[in-house]
């Protein structure tokens, strides 16, 4: 955190507040929208919980967290779904952050839930599809009746059918033709026991708006979103990490590139892009330049199947 110099918190004062204009910038539209909902969420239900990966849209879902309900401290838990194929830059931002901010961390962990037979290895060895069993689980397990997760209606098609509040059924699952109105962003939160709802505050943010959110707050996020040498090899035309976890077939040779991440998730199916990007206006410009999202460019997850993502949530994915 960073203290200005009469020893406020800076989350007291706002970063782009006009005190001669009336009229809210665009970023401040959407942050305004999106600390309604989190406050609307704590005063509905019991027991909500925030996903939280050390990942960029998780990492600006917190720090709008902190912004809805500071100076209090927040008023409901961390949770991270951690696959243990994770990139070790993001696990330590992850960790390191939620002790500077004082707020509970709970790891549920796919490893534990193949450990208890409740899920098995894929030949592939990606653990993505995994995490929905975990997710369920640790939600069950908690009582949790709200989950904040930070997708966005532009990174995927079958995202971009979710609303603000995603209503799940007792078995966690999402059904896109049950979906209830959000007119004149009321929302309706109404469950019965053992089902839940999803809720998505950044909903109407694009990639662009996240970044150039990250560099108005000069918020801080992994080192592995900026430029840098990394041993990479190519694979159905994305660049994998040479890791452990991954072996190489005939025909993959590995190299040196310079590159950075847009997404960050299991590392067996995450994909690096080349970049020069050191700062975050390099960033901003070169994600309002580019003309693919960020998960159909480094996601192998989502090329399973033209309806892969939808499948996976219908089953009570993220």
């Amino acid at each position: 955190m960073k203290p200005d110099c009469a020893g406020q918190d800076f989350l007291d004062l706002p970063r782009t507040m006009n005190q001669n204009n009336y009229e809210l910038t665009y970023l401040e539209t959407i942050e305004s929208e999106s600390i309604h909902i989190f406050r609307e969420v704590v005063a509905e239900f019991e027991r909500p919980v925030l996903l939280f990966s050390g990942g960029k849209d998780s990492i600006v879902m917190l720090h709008l967290a902190r912004k809805a309900f500071h100076p209090a401290k927040l008023p409901f838990p961390v949770m991270h779904i951690d696959t243990g194929h994770n990139f070790d830059e993001v696990l330590e931002f992850r960790d390191r952050r939620a002790e500077e901010i004082g707020a509970k961390l709970i790891v549920a962990s796919v490893q534990d839930s193949i450990d208890a037979g409740r899920v098995h290895e894929t030949p592939d060895g990606m653990r993505n599809r995994l995490q929905t069993t975990t997710l369920l689980d640790a939600i069950t397990d908690n009582q949790f009746d709200a989950v904040f997760g930070g997708a966005r209606r532009d990174e995927e098609k079958a995202r971009a059918k979710e609303r603000v509040y995603s209503f799940r059924d007792e078995f966690g699952q999402w059904d896109p033709k049950n979906q209830r109105p959000e007119l004149w962003s009321l929302y309706n939160g109404k469950h019965h026991k053992g089902e839940h709802i999803r809720v998505f505050p950044l909903s109407n943010w694009t990639e662009l708006d996240v970044w150039q959110y990250i560099l108005q707050e000069e918020i801080e996020v992994p080192s592995i979103y900026f430029s840098h040498r990394r041993e990479v090899f190519r694979r159905d035309g994305m660049l994998l990490a040479v890791n452990d976890l991954l072996t190489l077939s005939d025909g993959e040779t590995p190299f040196e590139a310079t590159v950075r991440y847009r997404t960050v998730g299991d590392i067996t199916c995450t994909g690096a892009v080349e970049s020069t990007a050191h700062s975050l206006e390099d960033i901003v410009a070169e994600v309002a330049a580019t003309r693919l999202t960020e998960r159909g460019a480094t996601r192998a997850d989502d090329r399973i199947s033209e309806a892969a993502m939808e499948d996976r949530k219908r089953e009570g994915y993220f």
